[in-house]
C-alpha cells in the first residue's frame, strides 16, 4: 500500500511539472501564476503547494530532470560505434527535433534566470553540467583518436553552446525558419573544427606578421 502512495505522489508530481512547463512555455514563467498552473493540472492551489511551495521549485525538478536526460544522451554518444554519427545524432535531437513547447520553455527560464536569482542558480548549475558534459564527450573521443588532440574543447563547447541558443531563439521567433535544411551545414561546420580545422590569416594580418 505505501508502495502504491509513493507511486501515487510522483505521478501526481510529474503531471504537475508537466502541466506547468505548459503553462511557462503558453504564457511565460513570469506572467503564469500558481492557480494557472492549478487549473492546468485538474487540482485544487491547496493539494498544488502540498507538492511544490513555489514556481522555482517546480523549475528545479525541470532542470534535474533536463540534467538526467542530458547525462544520458551524452553516454549514448560515448557508446556510439562512430563519434560523429552520434554527436550528429545528439545534434538533430536538441536543435532539430525537439518540439516548439521544449524550446519555449527553454527561452523562458533562460528569460527569467536575467532577473530572478534562485532561477539564475538553476539556469547556471545545469549549463555548468552540460558544458562539462559535452566537454567530457569531446575530449573521450580525441583520446581514441577520432578528433584532433589540440583543441581547446572548453572555448569549442561554449561556442557550440551558444549556437544552439540562437538556433532555439530562431525556431522561436521565425516560423519560416527550418532547421533541418540548415543542421547539415552545421554538423559539416562541427566535423571540420574538430578534425582539420587550419589557421587561415587574411593577407593583412600576412604582411604585419611579415612586418
Amino acid at each position: 500500500m505505501r508502495r502504491a502512495n509513493t507511486q501515487l505522489q510522483s505521478d501526481r508530481r510529474s503531471e504537475i511539472v508537466a502541466a506547468a512547463a505548459r503553462c511557462f512555455a503558453r504564457s511565460g514563467f513570469h506572467q503564469t501564476s500558481m492557480q494557472e498552473i492549478c487549473a492546468e493540472a485538474g487540482m485544487s492551489p491547496g493539494n498544488l503547494y502540498r507538492y511544490f511551495p513555489s514556481k522555482e521549485a517546480i523549475i528545479s525538478v525541470i532542470a534535474e530532470r533536463d540534467r538526467a536526460q542530458a547525462a544520458a544522451d551524452f553516454a549514448a554518444v560515448d557508446d556510439a560505434p562512430d563519434f560523429f554519427a552520434g554527436f550528429a545524432a545528439l545534434g538533430r535531437q536538441y536543435l532539430v527535433e525537439r518540439s516548439d513547447e521544449d524550446i519555449a520553455l527553454c527561452l523562458e527560464i533562460m528569460a527569467e534566470a536575467r532577473r530572478n536569482p534562485e532561477v539564475r542558480r538553476i539556469h547556471q548549475a545545469i549549463q555548468s553540467d552540460v558544458h562539462a558534459g559535452l566537454v567530457g564527450i569531446l575530449r573521450r573521443a580525441a583520446e581514441r583518436g577520432e578528433l584532433r588532440r589540440d583543441l581547446d574543447f572548453d572555448k569549442i563547447v561554449t561556442v557550440l553552446l551558444a549556437l544552439g541558443d540562437g538556433f532555439e531563439a530562431r525556431r522561436a521567433i521565425d516560423p519560416s525558419f527550418d532547421p533541418e535544411s540548415v543542421i547539415e551545414v552545421v554538423l559539416d561546420l562541427v566535423r571540420y573544427t574538430l578534425t582539420d580545422c587550419k589557421l587561415v590569416r587574411t593577407s593583412a594580418e600576412e604582411k604585419s606578421h611579415e612586418g
